[in-house]
């Protein structure tokens, strides 16, 4: 890596794990714009400035973030990046309530310890977050993470920067995925339904985008009022761009099981329940979300497995 590019420490009171806290921005091991290699993350991404490439590395034995940026988006990354690396969560309320409160399940209080890197992320990105969400409605994660890499691929442009930035691509334009025509979404495996709402979505990017300045709640209002987005889209958008700890995926296929099997041994739950599970930690229920997630925590598996929709090609 010969040019050096922009430069930013981010000093931490504890240490972060950046595979835990950035592990949702990453689309599957193929994920052309986001890429875990050479000790770090590498990410190709947008802003109102430009596009940009960030190269985010932890210093080994020090609560230090290290971000390089290169490309126009440079600056406005890097003035964000305590944010996208989420040492501006407020994980210290959350030990507080699980060290005090009445109702704590001993398997958060567990989590909490053993994941103790985890950081909610806030990547200020609402519209190209909101587009792999609503690939992902409806059809198997893989499905929807191939469909990504396909439109990524065939949009997309190349990411600024020197040698690994090289081999990254910088997500779709907004204005480019509202004008692409239906047979190109089909192409990538993605039927009319999907498409449709990703078109309106990036149709009004400018208004999406808008959110990250709006707070929580007026932020969920803005992104339900669009057509194609529910509890499931407008959660997992809003836990990620905006870094709210209390976002729970209401409709998820798997995670009412994780929930119920992770805090009372049994097999199946629902999205009632699940939130009657999480209620004690109300502020973070999307943290203990995302502790369940990334602990590994399976449900066991009785019937078959959702099929992929098959629309490739067809």
């Amino acid at each position: 890596m010969t040019d050096p590019g922009w430069r930013r420490e981010v000093r931490t009171d504890e240490p972060i794990d950046l595979r835990l806290t950035l592990g949702p921005l990453r689309q599957g091991a193929s994920d052309p714009c986001t890429r875990f290699a050479d000790g770090g993350l590498w990410r190709a991404t947008r802003t109102p400035a430009g596009p940009v490439t960030t190269f985010i590395t932890e210093v080994p034995h020090a609560s230090v973030i290290v971000g390089r940026a290169w490309g126009p988006g440079a600056d406005w990354a890097l003035d964000r990046l305590p944010a996208l690396v989420g040492a501006e969560d407020a994980v210290e309320d959350f030990t507080s309530l699980i060290q005090s409160a009445d109702g704590v399940h001993p398997v958060v209080r567990h989590l909490h310890r053993q994941l103790r890197g985890l950081r909610m992320p806030r990547t200020a990105a609402v519209t190209e977050f909101a587009v792999p969400t609503i690939l992902a409605q409806k059809v198997t994660g893989m499905e929807a993470k191939r469909s990504y890499c396909d439109l990524v691929l065939s949009l997309g442009e190349p990411a600024p920067g020197p040698g690994r930035a090289r081999s990254l691509r910088v997500p779709p334009a907004p204005s480019v995925l509202a004008s692409t025509p239906s047979w190109v979404f089909h192409r990538a495996g993605v039927e009319r339904k999907r498409a449709d709402t990703i078109r309106l979505a990036c149709s009004y990017a400018h208004r999406l985008d808008e959110a990250v300045d709006l707070g929580i709640e007026r932020a969920r209002v803005r992104l339900r009022a669009l057509p194609g987005i529910g509890p499931w889209s407008e959660a997992e958008i809003i836990r990620t761009a905006l870094g709210d700890s209390d976002a729970v995926s209401i409709g998820d296929f798997h995670l009412p099981n994780q929930v119920a099997w992770a805090l009372t041994g049994q097999p199946r739950g629902d999205d009632s329940g699940m939130l009657d599970l999480l209620e004690p930690y109300r502020g973070h229920r999307g943290r203990v979300q995302r502790l369940i997630e990334a602990a590994g925590v399976t449900a066991p598996r009785y019937g078959p497995r959702l099929a992929p929709a098959g629309n490739r090609d067809r």
